[in-house]
């Protein structure tokens, strides 16, 4: 199932603020970027982060789920509500992406 346009929406909203964030649709899909870095993405409506140590750090009781069949574990972000959290998590991922 492609993912919503208006799930996008809320996470980038959650998001504002945090600076050069931008996303790219692809198969159905959000790849997400921060700072021109390929830092996870909306698949299924369902924020995943790459799985770096500093987000492992951030969300210690993280759940891996796969993005789409054969590809590589991925941090599921569950709680996109709490926005300064949010936030905190992207800036991390970028920290942990080489």
């Amino acid at each position: 199932m492609p993912s919503s346009a208006e799930y996008l929406e809320f996470v980038l909203d959650q998001l504002n603020g945090v600076g050069e964030l931008s996303h790219r649709k692809m198969m159905g899909e959000y790849i997400l970027y921060y700072k021109g870095k390929v830092i996870g993405g909306i698949y299924d409506n369902r924020l995943l982060l790459k799985d770096v140590p500093p987000v492992r750090l951030l969300v210690p009781d993280c759940r891996l789920e796969l993005p789409y069949e054969g590809g590589k574990p991925m941090i599921a972000v569950d709680d996109v509500d709490d926005a300064e959290k949010l936030r905190s998590i992207v800036e991390a991922a970028y920290d942990g992406v080489s």
